[in-house]
């Protein structure tokens, strides 16, 4: 036993060395990631010409409408246009081709038509329709084994497909080339959108690939749930072909955020071609149609605002660097017309107050998207060693709060089986080490808090407002250690483009609240284990009153409040989301919310009261959240660093304000309290 306290004691002071040794190494890495993703600017927009085509469709000039709208997008900052595989039914909106059933057909020729026929009849508008889409027809239905035979009618040539109408008009087959080369033409870079609808040929891909390559083609959009390859039998093969013809023609994806299942293969076509992969915000047709509903000015301003501020936050907080816009027509009854909301996307854009200007004054430039160029450092193989002792300790450095005589053990243990989990699974030990030093970091700046107010050292502060914020600045670069061992763990390419999650983020919302909670009740106070013991079956076996239950439903009713907030289906009421609109608009970063208003306030005056009144430990105590959300912040690993560095120095220099703002309103309360009140109830 002397052998081991030998050894357990020093362990516990030296802990702390090894942390911050720990951290010290770890900055380099968290330096790269920050070079990784500032290292391009270019942000696309890009329209649905599909979408574009639809609008069309109801306009009395279609092509003449298509052509009006397309020098608006281009004067509005859309550079680009994504255009799909195309169907004859798109032909048909395009004006390409006109579309016959065999009854139709029968009746257009003015024929006796067979009953037990059921074929699409098709006839081109004109010669260049059928000297370009001709080949690309015969060729798809062909390799679907459907018969094309020639047809015409009235000097028209056409096509007969021996196949239902509805049938034939979904079938996929290469994107327009006449609309390709007539947007390239106009100035637009194209984005192509690539189903796995047909069956994967790889000659076929490289002949499509380097049709799009010399239409200047530089980066393709998965169209489905599935990328082009991915089988179910020799997925692998194929998804390697796939990747080395993306590779050899320089294209790269785009990853569209948000999806609820991620796209089946996409992470090794992305792996395969190095990462060549920026990440895609969708405006959805959906979100457009909020833009066509009859609306006051003052309303419908105020979502072209809301429009406007979505794009900026996307580029500028998500590191997204494509927006892909969709729209569609509305037939409003309320105006008797159809309505789109093309001009309102305008607007949103180049308007006042736009997106654009927004984004270029934060340094960003409209241009072809590109993929982050990675930065690396010979120093991470030296760096795992240092996050590996030095997040480890701060794990063990949280436990020896409730078991100081474990701390050895506890040490050892914790480095078996972090090598050993590192052995099975790089990842899973990267993600592991990383959530448990999340949780720790504010777990124990918060419990070095409470500590400190309960060993009697804030009753030696002459001032209490000095001590509050003295204590709120240490707590927080404590859990700020966190942070680096989070950011260091999880610095490669595929969090930032959110191909990988952080995952057992739900736990750090939670657990140091937990853990904070069970040693302010039970291991604060110096007592022995047995006392401890002693207290916590007093507590269990204490009569439960109705005031208990009361507190216990307001406690839950916290909780629930809190997760409901918690994360990207966190609700918030329009107020809130107008005031945070404000902040964002005001300081161009804005801080949380459960920060500087509630969480650092009330550590701030749980300081300040703490030199006083021991009790006011219970206010340090909600200060946790405060801390872990400080932590959390980077568990948005899509966000930029400096970012998320000036959204906590925002909520920490605010919080401290309005945390002088309640010690003074105390003060006054307090004083009115001993002055008038009191006297009052004495007589």
């Amino acid at each position: 036993m002397n052998w081991y306290q030998t050894w357990n004691n020093p362990l516990k002071n030296l802990l702390w060395w090894l942390v911050i040794i720990g951290m010290l190494g770890s900055l380099p890495l968290a330096y790269m990631r920050h070079e990784t993703e500032t290292s391009t600017k270019n942000v696309e927009f890009v329209f649905d010409y599909r979408d574009l085509l639809d609008i069309a469709d109801l306009q009395t000039n279609p092509q003449k409408f298509v052509q009006d709208q397309l020098g608006n997008m281009k004067a509005a900052g859309i550079g680009s246009m994504a255009v799909y595989e195309s169907t004859l039914a798109e032909f048909k909106e395009s004006r390409r081709i006109d579309l016959y059933n065999s009854r139709e057909a029968a009746a257009l020729t003015q024929t006796f038509g067979d009953p037990s026929e059921n074929f699409t009849y098709l006839l081109f508008t004109n010669n260049e329709a059928q000297q370009k889409l001709e080949p690309l027809i015969q060729k798809t239905f062909a390799d679907l084994g459907v018969g094309v035979k020639p047809w015409s009618f009235k000097n028209r040539g056409g096509l007969v497909i021996q196949m239902s109408q509805d049938d034939a008009s979904i079938k996929a087959m290469d994107p327009d080339p006449i609309a390709m080369q007539m947007l390239k033409d106009q100035g637009f870079q194209l984005v192509v959108r690539l189903s796995n609808h047909r069956e994967f040929k790889s000659n076929d891909m490289d002949r499509l690939l380097k049709q799009l390559h010399d239409l200047g083609v530089k980066r393709i959009i998965v169209d489905g749930n599935e990328v082009p390859g991915y089988t179910e039998e020799n997925t692998e093969e194929n998804l390697n072909k796939m990747a080395d013809l993306l590779n050899k023609y320089g294209m790269g994806l785009a990853a569209i955020e948000l999806l609820k299942e991620p796209q089946k293969g996409f992470s090794t076509l992305a792996k395969q071609t190095n990462y060549n992969v920026v990440r895609l915000h969708s405006f959805t047709e959906k979100d457009g149609e909020k833009l066509t509903e009859p609306l006051k000015k003052s309303e419908l301003e105020g979502r072209i605002q809301g429009v406007s501020d979505r794009f900026v936050l996307a580029v500028k907080d998500r590191n997204i660097r494509m927006v892909f816009i969709n729209g569609h027509a509305v037939k409003s009854l309320d105006r008797a017309k159809v309505v789109d909301p093309l001009s309102a996307y305008y607007e949103s854009l180049t308007g006042t107050d736009g997106a654009i200007p927004r984004i270029e004054k934060f340094g960003f430039n409209l241009g072809p998207a590109q993929a982050f160029e990675v930065h690396t450092t010979s120093w991470q193989k030296v760096a795992r060693v240092f996050l590996l002792i030095g997040g480890l300790s701060l794990v063990v450095l949280m436990l020896s709060f409730f078991i100081p005589e474990g701390t050895l053990i506890f040490f050892v243990l914790g480095l078996i089986g972090l090598v050993g989990v590192h052995v099975l699974s790089a990842n899973l030990y990267a993600q592991g080490l990383a959530l448990m030093t999340a949780i720790s970091a504010p777990s124990v700046a918060v419990m070095l808090a409470i500590r400190t107010v309960r060993s009697g050292a804030s009753a030696k502060w002459k001032s209490g407002i000095g001590f509050g914020l003295w204590l709120l600045l240490r707590t927080s670069l404590i859990s700020l250690i966190g942070i680096v061992y989070e950011v260091a763990l999880l610095n490669h390419i595929t969090y930032s483009l959110v191909l990988q999650q952080f995952r057992g983020v739900g736990m750090l919302h939670l657990l140091p609240i937990a853990i904070a909670g069970l040693y302010l009740l039970f291991f604060s106070e110096n007592n022995t284990y047995s006392e401890k013991l002693a207290n916590i079956r007093r507590i269990l076996s204490s009569y439960i009153s109705v005031l208990w239950i009361v507190i216990a439903g307001v406690g839950l009713a916290a909780v629930y409040y809190y997760l409901s907030r918690t994360g990207n289906e966190g609700q918030a009421s329009t107020v809130e989301k107008l005031f945070r609109s404000y902040l964002e608009n005001t300081m161009g970063v804005r801080p949380r919310t459960k920060e500087f208003l509630v969480a650092h306030p009330i550590f701030v005056l749980g300081g300040y009261l703490a030199v006083r009144y021991r009790h006011a430990v219970y206010l340090l105590f909600i200060g946790v959240v405060g801390q872990l959300s400080l932590v959390d912040t980077f568990a948005h690993l899509h966000t930029p660093l400096h970012i998320s560095l000036l959204r906590i120095f925002y909520g920490l220099v605010i919080g401290a304000i309005i945390g002088l703002i309640l010690c003074a309103a105390w003060e006054i309360v307090a004083r009115s309290w001993k002055r008038w009140v009191k006297p009052q109830l004495l007589k």
